[in-house]
């Protein structure tokens, strides 16, 4: 059986269809608390199968009011990836401890066995779970439904704003998204940027093809709406209602620059407040990579501030 498409170290298509994946280490949820929070996993959907994973910090009884929430979409090219990563266990773990938020982290299913837009739905159904089960599930108790965030990373922060558009359009009933974190966001277009044309950007525009052509609808190509944010349908009054956004992108990555024009976008369009902070000398997803480093605890700190700034 010989391979058609690959991503080293971590999948391999073969030409009969079927496709090898290769996790890296893995961390299990524990409800005992250790560094300031405690996990679990749950189930959104047993017929999907779709799960999460609730990162939910250590807070005194005494202490009164509710917490935000953190909806987190990981990143893989649509195509791999999951909350269980150790890279992502101990990001969004720590991140919940720092910024006091219950984070519930999503595994949608992935492509190319489940092309988008999948993934966005599975994604927009976590928030049904979170407003169906906000009143009956014991580490949702102290969730905030009308301070939630959304947030994820590379793919997933192309998710977020699909799931941010989704919710304008058909609404949660009991949930206010009131800011988006998209985190290098992967994005893309038939017409190539001036860096994906540069001769050393090769590798990086193959293997980023590869991923959209594993996890684009037949038929289509990289202007579907998916993967070409300008093609973002909303009427000028539902852009009035779009989220603030805070657009984290990397000095060092191939996709900065999608991250960069991606906030202009938003900006263009009139969204209410857009940021954009640098993380420079860094590479994509490094937090996942280095979740105990310098520039990763500094991350999680903008994050906080972002959502406790209103």
């Amino acid at each position: 059986m010989s391979i058609v498409d690959e991503s080293p170290g971590y999948m391999q298509v073969l030409s009969d269809g079927s496709v090898k994946r290769f996790a890296p280490e893995t961390a299990a949820a524990s409800t005992e608390s250790s560094n300031g929070y405690k996990s679990r996993d749950v189930v959104i959907d047993s017929s999907k199968p779709t799960t999460a994973r609730i990162f939910l910090p250590d807070v005194s009884e005494s202490v009164a009011g509710q917490l935000p929430v953190l909806v987190y979409f990981h990143g893989g090219g649509f195509c791999i990836g999951s909350t269980t990563w150790l890279g992502y266990h101990h990001f969004l773990g720590d991140l919940s401890a720092v910024s006091k938020s219950i984070v519930l982290s999503v595994d949608y299913r992935l492509a190319p066995e489940n092309k988008l837009p999948i993934a966005y739905d599975d994604c927009y159904s976590s928030l049904e779970w979170l407003s169906n089960n906000a009143s009956s599930e014991p580490w949702l108790e102290k969730a905030d439904l009308l301070r939630v965030f959304l947030s994820g990373d590379s793919a997933g922060g192309n998710i977020v704003h699909q799931v941010a558009v989704k919710v304008i359009k058909d609404k949660v009933s009991r949930v206010r998204i009131k800011g988006l974190i998209p985190i290098h966001p992967y994005f893309g277009s038939e017409k190539r940027t001036e860096l994906e044309m540069a001769e050393e950007s090769a590798g990086h525009v193959q293997s980023n093809d590869m991923f959209w052509r594993l996890s684009l609808p037949v038929g289509e190509n990289r202007d579907y709406l998916g993967c070409n944010f300008e093609k973002t349908e909303l009427s000028g009054s539902e852009w009035d209602q779009f989220p603030r956004v805070l657009v984290f992108v990397a000095g060092l990555d191939f996709l900065k620059e999608r991250g960069v024009m991606y906030a202009d976008f938003l900006q263009k369009k009139g969204v209410q407040k857009v940021s954009l902070i640098e993380a420079e000398g860094e590479s994509h997803v490094y937090h996942v990579f280095h979740p105990k480093s310098e520039a990763t605890t500094l991350l999680q700190k903008q994050m906080s501030d972002f959502m406790h700034s209103f």
